[in-house]
């Protein structure tokens, strides 16, 4: 287990701050690091926690000067020190925070915040979208370029046949609930170190949905849902690079309470061509030609995602010049008739093995060029 950090350094004040001081402090993390501004971000939570039991301690006088003298051992209820601070065994994780985020808060997160469980975990029966699906396919170079339809066959929840999505056996209808009246939601009441507090929190005998299965589907087993493999295809745009997802929307996993399905996410993995080097949505390319054609000027075979092109070279073309083929690029996502270019650098290939006659025009060109 990792040993815990100094409440001091956790809140970022120094050991004489004032109450003020740690109070504003606090602030600063919980607003950052609230769970409701960090959805399913478990570090996030872990912050806030953290933040929450720092101050849970430094705010509280008695508390302060415990952990002053004794530091983490002034709660640990196997030490002395525990015993002789009179904290040992305090529970931190069970502790409602209800009173710290309204003092800091006000009711801008919901009717003084009587919808949170311990440590601001906003809990009720709203409609809630489902999560998204992910999955990966893969495409050539090719495809990227010009677009492509492809198929994808995931793990799928259908909605059962027999139910409709009630999870009630056929005949018959989920009832509301009883313990929380259909709310979907629970009073609590407990006596914490600041007093007599009531939270709210998810009813546990539906769920938070505010309604019960009495007798559940044969099919399903009540869930409304059956697993199966599903198909859907997928278009894939222009211009598409490796690493990008395309979205299709409501063909996730089911919502809570009535909430619409969440999206179905497939990442695209574009294969590297040979030749053809992608950055951005502009191409780059190599070329080779010969020594006569570099300084004599002529015509190369240049390869493009359209296919084979005519490039013209320039008399007395040099190594490693760059020449741009104009509209030769990758297509705009959003506007596929704009396209970059493709940038082909030339290269001049030096020969190593001549010909006796090819060796005497070279010393005979040579000589011209002594006498200039």
């Amino acid at each position: 287990m990792a040993e815990k950090r100094d409440y001091y350094e956790v809140l970022g004040v120094s050991k004489s701050a004032s109450a003020d001081e740690i109070k504003k402090a606090y602030r600063a993390l919980a607003k950052k690091y609230h769970p409701d501004a960090n959805p399913g971000d478990k570090t996030a939570e872990a912050k806030f926690k953290e933040a929450s039991e720092a101050y849970a301690v430094l705010s509280d006088p008695d508390k302060k000067k415990a952990y002053d003298t004794y530091g983490h051992a002034a709660f640990d209820p196997n030490s002395a020190a525990g015993a002789a601070s009179g904290f040992g065994g305090f529970d931190f994780g069970s502790m409602d925070f209800s009173d710290i985020f309204e003092d800091l808060f006000g009711s801008a997160f919901g009717g003084g915040f009587s919808g949170f469980s311990s440590y601001g975990g906003r809990r009720d029966s709203r409609p809630r979208q489902g999560d998204s699906i992910r999955t990966r396919i893969s495409i050539t170079f090719d495809e990227a370029m010009k677009g492509c339809t492809k198929q994808v066959t995931i793990p799928y929840l259908e909605e059962c046949s027999s139910c409709h999505g009630t999870g009630a056996k056929a005949g018959t209808s989920p009832v509301t609930c009883s313990r929380c009246g259909g709310r979907g939601q629970v009073a609590v009441k407990q006596r914490t170190p600041f007093g007599m507090m009531q939270s709210v929190s998810t009813c546990p005998e539906c769920n938070g949905t505010g309604q019960v299965i009495k007798e559940k589907c044969g099919s399903c087993n009540g869930t409304g849902y059956n697993k199966t493999n599903k198909t859907f295809e997928v278009t894939i745009p222009a211009g598409i690079d490796n690493g990008q997802s395309v979205r299709l929307s409501g063909k996730g996993n089911p919502g809570e309470n009535g909430g619409s399905r969440g999206d179905l996410l497939v990442a695209v993995s574009v294969a590297q061509h040979p030749i053809l080097k992608r950055q951005g949505i502009n191409i780059y390319s190599t070329v080779s030609i010969d020594y006569p054609t570099a300084v004599l000027g002529g015509e190369t075979k240049v390869k493009t995602a359209d296919g084979d092109v005519m490039l013209t070279i320039k008399p007395g073309t040099q190594s490693d010049v760059k020449m741009r083929l104009k509209g030769k690029g990758v297509p705009q996502l959003r506007n596929p008739k704009m396209r970059g270019d493709q940038i082909v650098t030339v290269v001049v290939n030096v020969p190593t093995n001549l010909t006796k006659e090819q060796k005497t025009a070279l010393e005979n060109y040579r000589a011209t060029l002594s006498n200039n």
